[in-house]
């Protein structure tokens, strides 16, 4: 069954699907996801707008399996466990972002929501 179509003012439940450009394209610093094709400022701003909502979802997405890891790294039942130190020189983070990363993902792994959108680099 086809997902109905927002209307106007509704907001779309599910950002516009992210698709990886061909490596021709990405070499061009004009070309962006064929937007610079888009004549119409109406179809230019919401194609803008889906891919700036595709780009945070995938953006938060991408953090929450940071974290997981971070989390996983940083298990002390591990024999090669991570210190907050060593997962944050792996991560280009601070110390202090490490830990908060891995207790944001010990509670995503515990199935909690771990508070999501609230970890924000230092």
């Amino acid at each position: 069954m086809a997902e109905p179509t927002p209307r106007k003012n509704e907001p779309r439940l599910r950002p516009a699907p992210l698709l990886f450009e061909p490596a021709a394209a990405a070499a061009d610093p004009e070309h962006f996801f064929d937007l610079e094709s888009i004549d119409d400022p109406r179809a230019l701003l919401d194609r803008a707008t889906e891919l700036t909502q595709a780009f945070r979802a995938a953006a938060d997405r991408a953090m929450e399996f940071q974290a997981v890891a971070a989390a996983q790294l940083a298990d002390p039942r591990r024999f090669d466990r991570l210190t907050a130190a060593d997962i944050a020189e792996r991560a280009e983070w601070t110390e202090d972002y490490a830990k908060r990363m891995v207790e944001f993902g010990r509670d995503l792994l515990r199935g909690g929501d771990g508070g999501r959108g609230h970890v924000d680099p230092v």
